[in-house]
């Protein structure tokens, strides 16, 4: 596949890209050397390649969904300098 300027402009004006016309040919030549490395991959045997395995096929391990506050407060609140009713205390930022 190759691309002629009429369809470049074309393309450029559905991205909303604008092209000056001095960048016509270069930009032309640049994507018809990507577009033949796009076709080498063509080429590619991938015939004994199995597909990728995707998460959608995969069953998630699910635990037991509890609430549990874990028994630590008084640990936790070991470390702070001040607090109040089982919360950190701390001083007022903004006024």
């Amino acid at each position: 596949m190759s691309l002629d300027k009429s369809t470049l402009k074309r393309v450029a004006y559905l991205a909303r890209i604008k092209i000056d016309n001095s960048e016509i040919d270069k930009m032309t030549e640049e994507l018809n050397n990507i577009m033949k490395w796009v076709e080498k991959l063509n080429e590619v045997d991938i015939e004994d390649v199995q597909p990728m395995t995707g998460v959608s096929s995969m069953t998630l391990r699910e635990r037991e969904d509890k609430v549990t506050d874990g028994g630590l407060e008084d640990k936790i609140l070991s470390n702070a300098p001040e607090k109040i009713d089982g919360s950190f205390t701390v001083p007022k930022v903004i006024e």
